[in-house]
């Protein structure tokens, strides 16, 4: 039997929002360190942190200061250090940073890194939320994407953002292109969110006959106190099973061994693929 063995890291702000991006980002790294190395001696084949893993959730600040976060992709700090890890432990790592592309234009966005420590490529968000606490196009440039799956070592990997996994458009372009595993890092708060944080992702799982792993930061985080980041980092199964589960409020590694196998078998079960019927949708695209 075909498994994976998949790993998710959750973890609250380290330091604090008044120190400048680059501080935070150091505390933050050496806060993960730990876990990825722990992750590695676990044999983690594929890991993946939260998003913007480096920084507070600063967009209800709609401060130009957290542009400083933003870094080069591939050739920044973070995706050098991270593709020397994933080259230690022969893990594919996905890196989700603030991304630079140039001055002035900044992505969110998330590395993918292979076993080799290769870059393979990057996706960036694709649907950006503008609504109180949540100021995303002040920062965010979103993504054109083309719904890009990365043939690492060990599967085929899609990656969506967050605000993302409310569009089941995307989870489905990722799984015709032959995503066999999804994973979703995510800072989401507690209230209308957390319900929703159990029933989308498991949904379009069964949907797109994948497992996702969906991940999400804890804690607080001042001075805007938006709510609380509730964690429940999980592993969903093809047939929306939630298999394993973080805690709500730890910073936390879940490592879980995904059967693989279950892909071809859920899809020859339920045949969504063969019943699909695109030459009717045409409408979903026409409406603007």
């Amino acid at each position: 039997m075909s498994k994976l063995r998949g790993g998710l890291i959750q973890m609250g702000l380290k330091g604090s929002t008044s120190e400048s991006p680059s501080a935070i980002r150091d505390k933050m790294i050496a806060a993960h360190l730990p876990l990825i190395d722990e992750a590695g001696k676990q044999g983690v084949q594929v890991l993946c942190m939260q998003e913007v893993f480096t920084q507070p959730y600063f967009c209800p600040s709609q401060d130009k200061k957290w542009y400083a976060a933003a870094e080069a992709i591939p050739d920044g700090p973070t995706t050098k250090l991270m593709q020397e890890y994933a080259k230690k432990y022969s893990m594919v790592i996905v890196v989700p940073i603030y991304e630079e592309a140039m001055p002035g234009v900044y992505y969110n966005t998330a590395a993918v890194i292979d076993a080799d420590g290769s870059y393979l490529g990057k996706y960036r968000k694709t649907h950006i939320p503008h609504v109180a606490g949540f100021w995303e196009k002040f920062f965010f440039k979103p993504g054109a994407s083309v719904w890009p799956v990365f043939q690492t070592a060990y599967c085929k990997l899609g990656v969506y953002i967050c605000y993302d996994r409310h569009f089941p458009e995307g989870w489905r372009a990722l799984a015709l292109n032959g995503a066999e595993y999804i994973v979703n890092p995510s800072a989401t708060v507690a209230g209308l969110s957390e319900y929703l944080w159990k029933l989308e992702q498991p949904a379009s799982a069964a949907a797109n006959g994948v497992y996702i792993g969906a991940i999400n930061r804890v804690g607080t985080e001042g001075p805007w106190n938006i709510g609380e980041f509730y964690g429940q980092s999980y592993f969903v199964n093809p047939r929306g099973q939630i298999e394993k589960q973080a805690s709500r409020d730890k910073d936390e590694l879940i490592v879980h061994d995904m059967d693989m196998d279950m892909i071809r078998e859920v899809r020859d079960t339920w045949q969504f693929f063969r019943d699909r019927r695109p030459e009717t949708y045409g409408r979903l695209t026409d409406l603007n």
